[in-house]
């Protein structure tokens, strides 16, 4: 499984699942430090301020209490995410569908080659998509107001109305 935290510019960090391991809180709070170390590497003007902000699903590790405690004790800012709503999240309607098309239909003999290929892939996508992508969050988090936080993807919405 790859774990992906990108903003308008590109890829901030990524890291891939180690074998045997799942998904659960102290896992992640684990992700989040490196994540914040990236941040402070690779964006040190957002660091300096703390005008970063995070934005990860409702899954249960995402909101488990000791991820909370994390967030808070070091202030690190959330943008939530509504419920029900995976047409609101950057991953699911651009990054993983990037990701996911140029393998489609690949066979690879080793799960190195799989990592190796998808970072390929990860690394092509050019940071005009990257900020592309955040104007399409944009619109999307007008359109899921205007639908009283109803799924909408496919709807034809006027926004404007």
């Amino acid at each position: 499984m790859l774990t992906v935290f990108f903003d308008c510019r590109g890829v901030v960090h990524f890291e891939f699942l180690p074998p045997g391991l799942t998904v659960n809180k102290e896992y992640y709070v684990s992700v989040l430090k490196r994540l914040r170390e990236n941040v402070r590497r690779k964006r040190p003007e957002l660091w300096r301020n703390n005008s970063w902000f995070l934005h990860h699903d409702n899954a249960p590790a995402h909101t488990s209490h000791i991820v909370r405690d994390y967030l808070t004790k070091n202030n690190i800012n959330t943008v939530p995410q509504a419920p029900y709503s995976p047409d609101m999240a950057p991953c699911d309607f651009f990054l993983f569908p990037r990701l996911k098309l140029p393998l489609r239909g690949k066979h690879f003999e080793t799960i190195e080659a799989i990592k190796e290929n998808s970072q390929k892939e990860l690394k092509a996508i050019p940071k005009s998509s990257y900020k592309k992508c955040f104007e399409d969050w944009k619109t999307r988090w007008h359109m899921c107001v205007a639908c009283d936080g109803d799924y909408f993807e496919g709807n034809k919405i006027n926004i404007d109305e």
